[in-house]
């Protein structure tokens, strides 16, 4: 299974990894970066500029690398050519020709900005078109616009909880979940991951301390592991506790379901069944933005009660007009579902071929276990010298010891990219043998 070895990443490109800082580092010592009583003096702070610290003389940071080109499967940075393996981009529709002159429609009618929050001036006709069509695409009733998904979480859950409500959490549940309980002033309790034992009995729980309402939240794929929340256990067990279900679609929409239409249309459920949808628009959607979907009702609460519609600025023309192309084109043409269908399991048979260590993921996103943090931080930097740009997630992303490369299939993905890719993981892994030799 051997392959050839592509060429060393460019001199710029490797500058980058040692030094991305501009020489903060040069005749510094830790006391002069983190003064003691100073703005950054933390445990937190002071950890990271240790990690840059540690890490930068073996050239290993790659992270915020500068692209020269759009994050499709050919992309490029700091005058090298690299096949790009961590982008969202699950459709592969980053660029499409069809999407941008959609956008260049939307800016010459509406300019650039809404120049308002949606409540008052903020709101356009495109905005209206987007949320029905969005609506129907999700088979959701009504469907609320945001700037991110981010937005959207925080949006419904601070919305409609409060203190005294109680939110019981998939311990692998977005932060952006997290941080909406935390900002509602909800108790916040979490249940093992994808465990509906362990979540009943958080459900117990609440019910025994006489919780007003009580809010259960997943994500419908889980952006780490690549795997689904069992979406008809979950809406069968809250409905038997009276509970109320949120299910964030961001790496759902877009990614699973033979129309792209996310987990429920993957899993054949019923939307209906599902209290309150959200998610995000930057993903298997090539723009910008956020959702919450759910009944009529709930649209209008949540675009008059939740801070994000009022206080944060309405989704851009150009961004509406992106998600809205994108909807038509998985609307008209299935093979794209189909070619991110076959990209995933190309994606695992190759790694699985090379015997490493993954997750029992059922979506595009397909993570190489590596346990150490710095394993993963040389594997992303040994990959980008064989022309292979990847993800090094390491914690607080996930736990201690999780750490990982991850690694997404999408549409656009073809052969060749998928032999650079493997061919950059053997040589990793030889590379590792004959260190240890």
């Amino acid at each position: 299974m051997r392959r050839e070895r592509s060429g060393d990443a460019t001199p710029e490109l490797s500058a980058y990894t040692r030094d991305p800082f501009e020489g903060v580092f040069e005749g510094r010592s830790m006391d002069d970066l983190v003064p003691a009583g100073s703005l950054l003096d933390t445990a937190n702070v002071r950890r990271w500029f240790e990690l840059f610290a540690a890490g930068l003389p073996e050239s290993l940071y790659t992270y915020q690398l500068p692209l020269s080109r759009a994050a499709r499967p050919d992309s490029s940075a700091l005058g090298a050519e690299l096949v790009m393996f961590s982008s969202y981009s699950y459709t592969g529709l980053i660029g499409h020709p069809r999407i941008s002159a959609a956008v260049q429609r939307a800016v010459e009618r509406y300019g650039t900005s809404t120049g308002g929050v949606r409540l008052l001036t903020g709101t356009l006709e495109l905005h209206h078109e987007l949320e029905r069509e969005l609506a129907d695409f999700l088979g959701q009733e009504a469907a609320a616009t945001f700037a991110s998904g981010y937005d959207a979480n925080v949006a419904a859950i601070t919305s409609l909880f409060g203190p005294g409500d109680v939110a019981i959490l998939d311990q692998y549940a977005h932060q952006s979940i997290h941080d909406g309980v935390r900002m509602a002033g909800c108790e916040a309790r979490r249940f093992k991951h994808n465990d509906m034992e362990d979540l009943e009995r958080r459900l117990r729980q609440a019910r025994n301390r006489g919780a007003e309402r009580v809010l259960v939240a997943v994500d419908a794929v889980f952006s780490m592991d690549g795997d689904e929340a069992p979406l008809a256990d979950l809406i069968d067990i809250k409905n038997r506790y009276g509970a109320f279900l949120l299910v964030d679609e961001a790496h759902s929409i877009g990614a699973i379901g033979a129309g792209g239409r996310g987990i429920c249309e993957k899993q054949g459920v019923d939307p209906s069944g599902v209290d309150i949808l959200t998610g995000s628009l930057s993903k298997g959607i090539p723009s910008s933005g956020g959702f919450v979907a759910g009944s009529l009702p709930l649209k209008i609460y949540i675009q008059h009660g939740s801070a994000p519609y009022i206080f944060s600025a309405a989704m851009t023309p150009p961004n509406a007009a992106a998600v809205l192309e994108s909807l038509r084109m998985l609307r008209e043409d299935p093979s794209i579902m189909r070619r991110l269908e076959a990209n995933t399991a190309r994606l695992a048979e190759g790694l699985e071929a090379l015997c490493l260590p993954t997750t029992p993921s059922t979506t595009p996103v397909v993570p190489v276990l590596l346990g150490d943090e710095w394993r993963a931080y040389r594997w992303a930097r040994r990959l980008l010298e064989h022309g292979v740009f990847v993800s090094a997630v390491v914690y607080p992303a996930v736990s201690p010891g999780q750490a990982r490369l991850r690694l997404c299939a999408t549409a656009a993905h073809e052969p060749r990219h998928f032999e650079r890719l493997f061919a950059g993981l053997e040589a990793c892994l030889e590379e590792e043998k004959a260190t240890a030799g």
